[in-house]
């Protein structure tokens, strides 16, 4: 058994089995005969159980949202978010099995057509930064093209995935087609890549992590998409609208304690207003509100754990300002702004997934994208400008997988979503999430007597 322990009480929440390597490959077999049958479910009938499970998500939200502050230590807003875009990527994806169509093409001598196939039994590995959303983003495509899910939650936050592989149950799903495997990532998660049966495996983690996975499937020819790590600009130049930038940057890099692979954690000033942007700065930091995450209107609660914390300490010495934390139990820190004194400060390079922001000034446009881009990271970012081309000449430059302009957004499930160079490998979201989980084959019909 393994222990839960809540960040924001440091009391146990949960004892949760942890998964053998023998009960693994138990569920991985019950997983492939189950897709047997799963693939032939109707097209229909398959988008009406996604429905369904939809359905049920919703009438759980807030029993989700607050068994996910117990676990995670999500703020109820945020919690509240997490478990409605359970909800809408499961409705998103019902709509595809409907319209999963291959292609006529032409040739000659005969009728070319091609099919989407499913692959079979698809492996999800699910961080602790965000247990319910990257979870759905991995099993929805994956059930709407027909395959069957083994999911393995982190070690620090199983609870949320537990309950939805339950609802799946309850919204009539058939037995094994969605299978929740909570224990270690050296023992589920390595199965998962080691197992022939498992066709695909779904990552998202450490870049560290997500390479020796990859070398692992390398090893059975196995699919494997990876959403590693992130250390994203935000780019903010002269002619910006400077106080909703500043007041905008805080979310942007300390919601969820900043242990987001998408927070915007450098900050690049143009040289000309970085006094007076960083003064705006300063009021919006000391104005966010770290507190308990049961209130509504807490922005951020505690990071996940105490060595998280620890870790994230070791990053600070001398901050520039920051804001305030609770006292007294649990794993709270205070965001925190540092001024790096060049592009070399380990603060400025490292990914410290908490909530410090590191902040840069930078001299032209040239600049700030030589900048942005001086990093083995490619995730996401923003630019902040009032000069539309600009924004597009710089989007265009910025080494990113997500950009967005005047906004922090990142995640979109009507949108793809993955990251370039060592940030990962492939696609998540969007309307060609279900291919990612399928095979297209091709048939030729002869039609010469």
């Amino acid at each position: 058994m393994h222990d839960v322990i809540s960040p924001v009480t440091e009391e146990i929440v949960a004892s949760v089995p942890s998964t053998s390597v023998e009960e693994t490959d138990a569920a991985i077999a019950k997983a492939h005969r189950a897709f047997q049958a799963w693939r032939q479910v109707a097209p229909g009938d398959r988008a009406r159980l996604l429905r369904r499970f939809a359905a049920l998500v919703d009438e759980h939200n807030e029993e989700l949202a607050q068994l996910e502050i117990r676990n995670s230590g999500h703020t109820i807003g945020n919690a509240r978010w997490e478990a409605g875009n359970v909800r809408d990527v499961l409705n998103y994806y019902a709509g595809a099995p409907e319209r999963l169509s291959g292609r006529q093409i032409p040739v000659a001598g005969g009728m070319d057509v091609t099919f989407y196939e499913p692959l079979g039994v698809v492996g999800i590995i699910v961080p602790w930064n965000f247990p319910m959303p990257i979870a759905g983003w991995g099993f929805a495509p994956a059930l709407a093209a027909g395959n069957t899910v083994v999911l393995k939650p982190a070690e620090l936050t199983p609870l949320t995935a537990m309950r939805l592989g339950e609802l799946a149950l309850e919204a009539g799903l058939p037995e094994d087609v969605l299978t929740v495997l909570p224990g270690k990532g050296s023992v589920v998660g390595e199965r998962f890549v080691t197992h022939p049966l498992v066709r695909k495996v779904c990552f998202t983690g450490s870049t560290e992590v997500g390479k020796r996975i990859m070398a692992g499937c390398a090893e059975q020819v196995k699919r494997v998409t990876l959403e590693l790590g992130g250390k994203s600009a935000n780019i903010v130049f002269a002619d910006a609208d400077l106080a909703k930038a500043a007041a905008s940057a805080p979310g942007a890099v300390f919601d969820n304690a900043g242990q987001d692979c998408c927070a915007r954690s450098r900050l690049l000033i143009q040289s000309s207003v970085y006094d007076r942007f960083m003064g705006l700065l300063e009021q919006s930091v000391k104005a966010f509100r770290c507190e308990d995450p049961s209130l509504e209107t807490a922005q951020m609660g505690p990071l996940i754990s105490k060595a998280q914390l620890a870790s994230v300490r070791s990053y600070v010495d001398n901050a520039a300002f920051s804001g305030s934390a609770p006292d007294g139990p649990g794993y709270w820190m205070a965001p925190t702004v540092i001024e790096a004194a060049s592009a070399q400060d380990r603060h400025w390079r490292e990914e410290i997934f908490g909530p410090v922001l590191s902040v840069l000034r930078f001299d032209d446009e040239a600049d700030a994208v030589r900048l942005a881009n001086d990093t083995e990271y490619g995730l996401s970012g923003s630019i902040w400008t009032g000069d539309l081309g600009r924004g597009i000449r710089v989007a265009r430059g910025v080494e990113a997988g997500n950009l967005s302009v005047n906004s922090h957004s990142s995640v979109r499930y009507w949108t793809p979503f993955g990251g370039v160079k060592q940030s990962g490998l492939g696609r998540e979201l969007g309307p060609d999430a279900v291919a990612a989980f399928s095979e297209v084959k091709n048939v030729f019909f002869s039609t010469e007597v």
